[in-house]
């Protein structure tokens, strides 16, 4: 049944930066990588050698445990080098690019005249797989598990993020089949998100499924947010989720029998001259975005994907699998006379209205503000407050799941919803923590040891 719901709770950051609704052409880089860390709880075994010629689509590497997920080269070219960490932990698969691309092909179906088994063969074989993402855990889904729901949020709330009624507007038909496509493995459970203000001309209005329409700040975009008030998840069940980008994706495999990562990235951030959208592939090297320079003297911390979940790439680093956002944000270090005490303040955001900054509107300001990377205080006591309740539009008492966390108790986090959130739904907890305590990583802890203790 389709709903509306008004979350009340929840806090949009007035950032500047915003993507100008212009697209640059298709950008290409020399080198491409796939990081396995985009995909939590896999282990790589690498399928490939240096020196071997790939195609896209081709196996790269497949997970241990999962050894029918196949993890695929987003683009043609050669196995350049296979990067490794610690204890030689695979890091990352770097291809050298071909100038003319080539694709390994796929059949190209109609899904409703393929069994359900059939289907997600061709996801496996094609590295379409990996992007449906399981909850709980948020790890890729187990090929052989029939979920209790399909869910799918067509819109981002999260700061600088890209509008996805422009950067899908011309994706209808792809979108459509991946839906046609995820309604054989799941019937009639498909669900999609939308955002209250979305257009009647968008094209997430006219896809099947059911439907359910939200408001209120973010993180109402994230699909764990909209899961919890649409159809929870609770222990024993499993609900799958996907960005459209991935339905697009997997729509295109079926129409055109190829494995097409193209996606139109959103580059934001107050440390850019301009701003605006670019096509690319996954895992393309950030510093081809050259048609947005940074402004004359700043120095960025430059993210692959949103401001609060994104990850620290730098100038020499790849876009992530998942991510359809760059950002580049001032980087912070320097040390401010005085601190919270000083007065006015017009140029600082706070979250608790600590400054007379929140009434900028008022004042004829545009009321968003060129934040950098400093986090204005160190790490210090657990205290406990209210603060993380303002901002989670979920019945979960954050609080108290994090210190069971932290005493590893598995019966109190079972208890107090671990089932329910990933790391990006308590994203907005951390930012306004007083304590500086780095709740995404504690989380992410947390769900490793149920995953380990659940095997």
């Amino acid at each position: 049944m389709s709903a509306s719901y008004k979350l009340r709770r929840g806090l949009d950051i007035p950032l500047k930066g915003c993507a100008h609704l212009m697209t640059a052409p298709l950008a290409s880089s020399p080198l491409y990588t796939l990081k396995p860390c985009d995909f939590k709880n896999t282990t790589p075994k690498l399928l490939v050698r240096e020196g071997d010629i790939v195609r896209a689509g081709s196996p790269v590497y497949c997970d241990k445990e999962h050894p029918g997920i196949l993890f695929t080269a987003p683009v043609s070219g050669t196995i350049q080098r296979i990067v490794r960490g610690e204890k030689r932990k695979i890091t990352g698969i770097q291809i050298l690019a071909d100038e003319e691309q080539m694709q390994e092909q796929f059949p190209v179906a109609d899904p409703e005249q393929l069994t359900p088994e059939r289907i997600r063969e061709l996801l496996l074989q094609s590295g379409c797989w990996p992007l449906i993402t399981r909850r709980p855990y948020g790890i890729p889904a187990h090929p052989g598990e029939t979920p209790k729901a399909i869910y799918i949020s067509c819109f981002d709330s999260a700061p600088l993020a890209p509008q996805y009624d422009y950067a899908f507007a011309d994706s209808y038909e792809s979108l459509r089949m991946g839906i046609q496509v995820l309604e054989r493995l799941c019937p009639g459970k498909v669900h999609l998100g939308l955002w209250e203000m979305t257009s009647p001309h968008s094209v997430f209005r006219r896809l099947p499924g059911i439907t359910h329409t939200f408001s209120g700040p973010h993180p109402a975009g994230n699909p764990g947010v909209q899961v919890h008030h649409a159809c929870p998840v609770g222990k024993g069940q499993v609900v799958w989720t996907l960005s459209p980008m991935g339905l697009s994706i997997i729509g295109k495999l079926f129409l055109y029998g190829i494995y097409d990562t193209t996606r139109m990235v959103a580059v934001t951030g107050s440390a850019l001259a301009r701003t605006g959208y670019i096509s690319c592939q996954a895992g393309i090297q950030i510093s081809a975005l050259t048609p947005f320079p940074l402004k004359d003297g700043i120095r960025a911390r430059i993210i692959s994907g949103n401001p609060l979940t994104g990850d620290n790439v730098g100038p020499d680093g790849f876009l992530g699998f998942h991510h359809q956002q760059v950002t580049y944000l001032p980087e912070g270090g320097s040390r401010e006379l005085l601190g919270w005490a000083r007065p006015l303040r017009l140029n600082k955001f706070s979250a608790a209205r600590t400054y007379i900054s929140y009434l900028a509107p008022l004042l004829g300001k545009t009321g968003r503000f060129n934040l950098d990377t400093n986090t204005n205080g160190g790490l210090r006591a657990f205290v406990l407050t209210r603060d993380y309740q303002k901002v989670l539009p979920m019945d979960i008492f954050v609080s108290h799941l994090i210190k069971a966390i932290l005493a590893e108790d598995i019966d109190k986090m079972e208890q107090l919803g671990i089932y329910e959130v990933l790391p990006e739904d308590l994203a907005l907890c951390e930012f306004v923590c007083p304590s500086k305590i780095e709740i995404q990583d504690i989380l992410q802890k947390g769900i490793d040891l149920m995953i380990k203790e659940m095997q």
